[in-house]
């Protein structure tokens, strides 16, 4: 059963998710998420996602960012820093979160140009005046031990090497849960979207300054 997951997951559509409206106006920071399908809302309405949920909660708490969400489903560390350098261009944002690599190492690609796609991503980010923020991610067992524990580690290696936040695996808390997923066993589900952006807001928030109201 897993390996049949696993190979659905090498097939994830190519969907683009278009910037989050919330009636911000044009002069606030922006904050540029780059992911694959764990951030493009894969099966369930956009504004079910984690992404669209941080717009919300950004508004609530009086915070003037207003998200922009380029994840595409299926994405490449390779793929995204092709687009990347248009993006920050367009954009301009003030915080940049980079949420990829799964599909890399579903793939099988080699880990080490995945480091060297993930730290020119970072460093464009900086040279574009913007805080790049990484996400961990981490594989099932089955791709063996040496290989899944040295994806794992990448993450944490690119974070320090570079001097930038690092998200812990944002799955972490519903992993074992299989509720929480869509029938695929990959993607999450409306209602697990939450717990993914309380995952993530304790690394952004400190990024954030202090609110407008």
């Amino acid at each position: 059963m897993k390996k049949r997951l696993l190979i659905l997951a090498l097939f994830w559509l190519v969907m683009p998710v278009s910037a989050i409206a919330d009636g911000t106006q044009s002069s606030s920071p922006v904050i540029l998420i780059t992911g694959d399908s764990l951030s493009a809302a894969y099966g369930i309405n956009i504004e079910q996602g984690w992404a669209a949920l941080l717009q919300k909660r950004l508004r609530e708490q009086g915070y003037p960012h207003r998200v922009v969400n380029t994840s595409v489903s299926g994405e490449t560390t390779r793929g995204a820093l092709a687009r990347l350098p248009a993006e920050l261009s367009r954009h301009q944002p003030k915080i940049v979160l980079i949420e990829l690599g799964a599909n890399d190492g579903l793939r099988g690609q080699p880990l080490k140009s995945m480091r060297e796609n993930l730290t020119t991503m970072v460093k464009l980010s900086q040279k574009a005046g913007a805080r790049p923020v990484l996400f961990e991610m981490q594989l099932p067992g089955n791709y063996g031990p040496k290989y899944t524990e040295e994806f794992r580690e990448s993450f944490s290696t690119v974070a320090r090497e570079q001097k930038v936040p690092l998200v812990p695996f944002f799955l972490a808390t519903i992993a074992l849960q299989t509720a929480s997923f869509q029938n695929d066993g990959i993607h999450p589900t409306a209602t697990a979207q939450p717990g993914l952006l309380d995952a993530v807001w304790p690394t952004l928030q400190p990024l954030l300054g202090r609110p407008v109201r």
